[in-house]
């Protein structure tokens, strides 16, 4: 199954993106005809066939839909950007593969790297939600300082994860089944002891990750599996 993407999607043709088109025509050689699957990142996948095929504009009728069902819980982490932007998009690409359903990079005291290209993550994200077969295009947010997320309302378990942890329970153990989750992970220096402090204050609950020393994007990575694999139980 080949699924692609096109945020606007129109009944009964639709007109590809030429990144699309130019995949479907040049790579995998698709011709008048063949079928493929289409979603617009909002939960509804098409089937559709190709009515005429071109590099830079290709055709399709749409024949059927199927619409998912939206996750009532919700999995948002905020996460520093990685001095090695690389490894940073790596954490995109697997959090996407999961199940993850908003990012927000988030700006500490510690953070090397404060500047991100949203536009470039987000084809990261769109390429992940393709390979993944998934139909839900994850949100990516705008840079946002540590203490102004802190501050931002949110209706679920607000979780901190930080390196110097002395007694707090692991995740899997803190999280309440069935409820939307945000989670905090700091960059390379860790979060600051008043960050800690802040987000204690703000009703963020301490957890662990496990013994081992993580890099920021592992565990981004931790972090996301643990929430969804316990969702899906």
């Amino acid at each position: 199954m080949n699924l692609f993407y096109s945020p606007d999607i129109e009944q009964p043709f639709h007109q590809l993106p030429e990144e699309e088109s130019k995949h479907i025509h040049r790579v995998l050689r698709l011709m008048e005809g063949d079928e493929l699957f289409l979603t617009n990142g909002k939960g509804v996948i098409y089937q559709c066939e190709i009515s005429s095929a071109s590099p830079k504009k290709c055709m399709v009728r749409i024949l059927s839909t199927e619409e998912t069902q939206a996750n009532p819980v919700q999995l948002h982490i905020a996460i520093a950007p990685t001095k090695n932007i690389s490894r940073f998009e790596w954490f995109l690409e697997k959090a996407t593969e999961i199940g993850i359903d908003e990012i927000t990079p988030l700006i500490c005291s510690h953070s090397e790297r404060k500047v991100v290209k949203t536009d470039r993550l987000n084809k990261i994200l769109i390429t992940a939600m393709k390979q993944s077969l998934k139909s839900r295009l994850p949100k990516i947010n705008q840079t946002t300082s540590f203490n102004e997320l802190i501050h931002k309302g949110f209706d679920g378990q607000k979780f901190i994860a930080y390196c110097e942890t002395g007694n707090e329970d692991l995740l899997q153990k803190a999280y309440l089944p069935g409820s939307s989750t945000l989670i905090l992970i700091g960059p390379e220096g860790d979060f600051s002891p008043e960050e800690i402090e802040q987000a204690k204050q703000a009703g963020f609950i301490p957890v662990s990750l496990g013994n081992s020393r993580l890099r920021t994007e592992t565990a981004g990575v931790v972090a996301c599996h643990t929430i969804c694999l316990l969702t899906q139980i």
